[in-house]
């Protein structure tokens, strides 16, 4: 059951939870009804899976629980003494007469190219973040994590016995998230994870997995012939789309629209028509990879942040009587052989998190270059990092920077970002979507590996390629992490329909008071030539944001 489709204020179970003692089975409110009665509102820690629940209690009360993860979104508003919910931001906007947005989101939207729960783009509705219980008795609304990580590394590890448990659980993963009528396909881009769940689909099915894959006509950008390398290896049925710049004129409104609020990851239009295809070939489920690079150590800021953090180690005294000090001279700065020390402390100084959102092209350009001074006197600027410094400072304590890390990226990464993308789109589609790689059995399990298993030295999830080694091609293997997305940015400049629709959007968000009409300008007469790549990530957030106001809330403007 998709959970975008769940009506306001009724009582549901959607997903695929797990009970304890029990595999996966569909979503049953009187399983957690007894769970709740046993174990009241951290019943939801005893539950695996993906779900959201909303449970009508006998005292009277409201129950809601997400996911780990927040695969299923949840979403509520008090009024009138009564809690409120929904799947879906909008509906509920819409079910409490709700009209008036959230600046403060916009802002947000702006930092991430999401809204981080529990703030939604309408005044006065939340979601509940990940892992994250609401309960609503006598009056009184409680929301509170009933979950939290809880890293541990066993000395002496066996390599071997980890590594038969952890195809153990992926196969099981994969197995019990098929669908009833045999119709599942996957996505394939080629890396290691999606490759992994190709694979796994066809010993599981014992039959050619179906396997989709979206490539783009432009250098830097392609990585079909890694998908190929997938499906000949696995014997997949792989379907191959190659998305062009009329495609995103022709989805970019429709995908921008289906959202409940704005969200501006560049791989949502891709992703739809990846999903579009296989709904056409008769697939109602595909399962998607993601998640392996946030469980076991994939993501290449893993290892520089380690760099980083190296200086942190060094003893204060040297560090405050000599090194600061000799850095932070201006002369020390203008040293060829010394810039690089120079700068590498500069950066190594910014504490976590702060230090990961050094090139947030926000502060790259310049807030009061790309804002209007009305909409920056109505937000708080420093708000997405006081969001994200908290979620840090609530994060596991005794763990490794890596793992710091992982549970950091669970939420921002995975749960604010990547599920959403790929849920929305697949939504819109009509095709229901699981992800093995973030099983509940796989989570605990990477929650146990030493900090050395998933990035050794500067290799990236060194056990879960190791792990797979034999069953992964080794091109894959050895394949270098893919930086590009959608190449969004060099099509705006040469495809004309593309750039007048990316314009005149963002001439909608001047003309709305949020963004300087002379930056917009300057982003197509000067920016987007010399550098489309970099500055088409601003333009894409933005345009999405207009496309969305334009059917949610078309009369939206920042009061001067």
């Amino acid at each position: 059951m998709q959970a975008h489709a769940l009506p306001p204020d009724t009582p549901f179970a959607s997903g695929m939870p797990q009970f304890p003692g029990g595999t996966l089975k569909a979503a049953d409110i009187a399983t957690w009804q007894q769970a709740y009665a046993a174990r009241g509102a951290a019943c939801a820690a005893d539950v695996g899976g993906e779900f959201a629940v909303a449970l009508a209690l006998p005292s009277g009360g409201t129950y809601l629980a997400t996911d780990r993860f927040a695969v299923h979104s949840l979403c509520y508003a008090v009024r009138d003494g009564r809690l409120h919910y929904a799947s879906r931001a909008d509906d509920l906007a819409r079910h409490l007469g709700i009209t008036e947005l959230n600046t403060q989101a916009i802002f947000d939207y702006l930092f991430h190219h999401c809204i981080p729960s529990p703030r939604t783009i309408y005044a006065g509705i939340h979601r509940l973040p990940a892992a994250h219980y609401a309960l609503f008795e006598n009056g009184q609304l409680t929301a509170a994590p009933y979950w939290t990580a809880r890293f541990s590394e066993p000395r002496g590890a066996d390599f071997g016995a980890l590594r038969e448990e952890f195809r153990g659980i992926l196969r099981t993963a994969v197995k019990e998230r098929l669908a009833a009528d045999g119709s599942t396909a996957c996505f394939l881009s080629g890396g290691t994870d999606s490759s992994t769940v190709c694979g796994l689909l066809g010993e599981a099915t014992g039959k050619a997995p179906a396997s989709y894959s979206i490539g783009f006509d432009s250098e830097g950008y392609d990585e079909m012939a890694y998908a190929r390398i997938a499906a000949k290896a696995y014997g997949a049925e792989h379907h191959e789309y190659y998305v062009t710049p009329a495609d995103l004129v022709r989805a970019i409104p429709d995908v921008a629209a289906h959202y409940d609020q704005p969200f501006g990851n560049s791989s949502a239009v891709p992703a739809f028509y990846c999903a579009s295809k296989a709904r056409a070939d008769g697939h109602t489920r595909m399962l998607a990879g993601d998640g392996g690079d946030e469980l076991f150590g994939g993501n290449t800021r893993y290892a520089k942040e380690r760099v980083f953090h190296v200086y942190s180690q060094i003893p204060s005294p040297l560090r405050a009587g000599l090194l600061d000090p000799l850095f932070a001279n201006p002369v020390t700065g203008s040293i060829p052989l010394l810039k690089k020390g120079t700068s590498y402390i500069r950066q190594a100084r910014v504490p976590m998190p702060d230090r990961m959102q050094s090139y947030n092209l926000l502060d790259r350009l310049g807030l009061a270059n790309m804002l209007t001074p009305a909409f920056l006197a109505a937000v708080n600027t420093q708000g997405p990092r006081e969001h994200q410094r908290a979620t840090w400072g609530a994060g596991p304590k005794d763990a490794s920077l890596v793992n710091q890390m992982l549970a950091f990226d669970w939420r921002y990464t995975l749960a604010e970002n990547d599920l959403p993308k790929v849920v929305g789109t697949t939504g819109l589609a009509g095709v229901d979507v699981s992800f093995p790689l973030l099983d509940t059995r796989l989570l605990d399990f990477s929650m146990k590996l030493p900090t050395n298993y998933k990035l050794r030295g500067f290799k990236l999830r060194w056990f879960f390629k190791e792990a797979l080694r034999g069953f992964l091609p080794d091109d894959i293997l050895t394949k270098k992490k893919h930086g590009f997305g959608l190449p969004f940015g060099p099509w705006a400049v040469k495809d004309a329909a593309l750039n007048a629709l990316a314009a005149e959007s963002l001439r909608g968000i001047a003309a709305r008071g949020i963004a300087r009409a002379d930056f917009v300008e300057s982003l197509f007469t000067q920016r987007l030539r010399e550098h489309a790549g970099y500055y088409g990530e601003t333009v894409w957030t933005l345009m999405m944001l207009e496309q969305w106001l334009r059917r949610h809330a078309p009369d939206y403007r920042i009061a001067a």
